[in-house]
């Protein structure tokens, strides 16, 4: 029996929330691969979750929706180990993942400020000088043909 998943220090996931399939994996393995169902697929509702609060919920499914299925499944599939034990550990860590970084607030949007005032000394001493150095060119003798 598969124990809970733990998302973050908030958040863990009961088991029985989760729902694994296996089906043969296209990965290594040789002929093993072609006896073997070491793929696996973790999927969690999270829609029907009772794990999440309702402000989590409605963030994770906002921040996860290209993600999700129709009915608010997400599904995390892994196949690059030749073991199902390798490939669940696997599928677990990144629906965590996943999870925790969906739940992580949003970072507040940067504020646009206008240059500091060393800046603006530096532009206006910087045009002072190229004009001083334009103002002090002079026209030289005229030429002769």
């Amino acid at each position: 029996m598969p124990e809970d998943l733990r998302v973050n220090r908030r958040v863990t996931i009961p088991a029985p929330e989760l729902v694994e399939r296996f089906s043969r994996s296209s990965g290594p393995g040789g002929q093993h691969v072609n006896t073997t169902e070491s793929r696996v697929e973790l999927s969690f509702d999270l829609r029907g979750s009772r794990a999440l609060t309702e402000q989590q919920r409605e963030h994770a499914i906002s921040r996860l929706s290209g993600r999700l299925s129709g009915g608010g499944v997400l599904t995390v599939a892994a196949d690059r180990e030749r073991s199902q034990l390798a490939n669940r550990k696997q599928a677990r860590l990144r629906l965590a993942e996943l999870l925790a970084e969906a739940l992580r607030p949003t970072p507040q949007p940067r504020r646009r400020s206008g240059p500091s005032a060393g800046a603006k000394r530096r532009r206006l001493e910087d045009k002072r000088h190229r004009s001083k150095v334009k103002r002090t060119r002079g026209k030289g003798p005229p030429e002769r043909e």
